[in-house]
């Protein structure tokens, strides 16, 4: 497997440049309730900017439909570093098309093998941020049982603790759980990328990330999360015996087997996401005459810094 040395490289920026651009094609379909347009539009600018950048690139986790960037895609020039992505040029359509806080276009980027290839099911999900030692938390324990441990690794009191938890009947007995053990939930609408990468960044309040969400977007988040030293816990979820099936033709071997962040993403990363919609993470695309202004955080596992960049991007005519 080879090595990314720094965030800092060409190649870091490049793939920044690809989620602003999403990001900028993104903005002008916010709040028009077109999901699907909102979604092309980032998709194809997305691609048309990997294309020009300068590696060997085959998707592991990308978009569910059409041909652009769904699995098995090759984007790049071909040329250079041979390298998996995970992308989603545009996590939160929903949220883009109602004008809703933290849409993002996301993507990650790590040597071949280094991404964990995942079918589009679902995951139950736990994660914390960075400084704590390893088992702090635990997936077998409930909601409100974490939420305890946390506070006790932390020196605080369980009412201090925020967890994130989608809004979604599937998660009454986590948001249960929390109340009974007197901790604080923040409901979130949609967008469980940023949710999990919440965990990792001290501004946003929220400690911990409990509940159920597709699993691409968890190697995504857990691709944030191993650049800033944040720990994740995952495992498959079945609704139905046709999607066990699904998950083991997908190559999943063990279905019961719990997923630890090195499992999601091994090696180096980079880690790249702007802002669609203002969020907690990041402040949202805003169209300033004849440019688009944009919010872009860029990480790596190389050296776990957080770099933000604001752009201003020509619109087209």
């Amino acid at each position: 497997m080879g090595k990314l040395t720094t965030s800092c490289s060409t190649l870091g920026f490049a793939m920044a440049g690809a989620t602003i651009a999403a990001a900028t094609a993104a903005e002008g379909w916010v709040g028009r309730g077109d999901e699907i347009g909102a979604e092309r539009a980032a998709v194809a600018a997305m691609r048309e900017a990997l294309g020009a950048i300068e590696f060997s690139g085959r998707v592991v986790v990308g978009e569910a439909d059409g041909d652009m960037l769904n699995v098995g895609a090759m984007v790049g020039t071909g040329e250079g570093l041979e390298l998996d992505v995970a992308l989603e040029a545009l996590e939160g359509t929903t949220l883009t098309a109602k004008a809703m806080p933290n849409a993002l276009a996301v993507i990650a980027a790590a040597p071949r093998d280094g991404l964990l290839q995942v079918p589009d099911l679902y995951m139950e999900k736990l994660a914390i941020g960075p400084g704590y030692e390893t088992g702090v938390v635990d997936l077998d324990a409930d909601a409100g049982e974490n939420a305890i441990r946390l506070a006790k690794a932390k020196g605080v009191d369980v009412r201090e603790i925020t967890a994130c938890v989608l809004d979604r009947p599937r998660h009454e007995k986590i948001i249960a759980d929390l109340r009974r053990a007197g901790a604080r939930i923040n409901l979130i609408p949609d967008g469980d990328v940023a949710g999990v990468i919440n965990t990792a960044m001290p501004e946003t309040g929220i400690d911990m990330y409990v509940g159920q969400g597709k699993a691409p977007e968890g190697v995504l988040a857990a691709a944030a999360l191993r650049c800033v030293g944040g720990q994740m816990q995952a495992r498959f979820v079945f609704r139905s015996e046709a999607e066990k099936i699904q998950a083991q033709r997908a190559g999943v071997k063990d279905p019961g087997r719990r997923y630890s962040i090195g499992d999601l993403v091994s090696g180096d990363v980079i880690f790249a996401a702007t802002g669609v919609t203002k969020g907690t993470l990041l402040d949202g695309a805003v169209r300033r005459r004849t440019v688009v202004e944009t919010h872009t955080m860029l990480i790596s596992s190389a050296d776990g810094v957080v770099r933000t960049i604001k752009s201003l991007t020509p619109v087209r005519v």
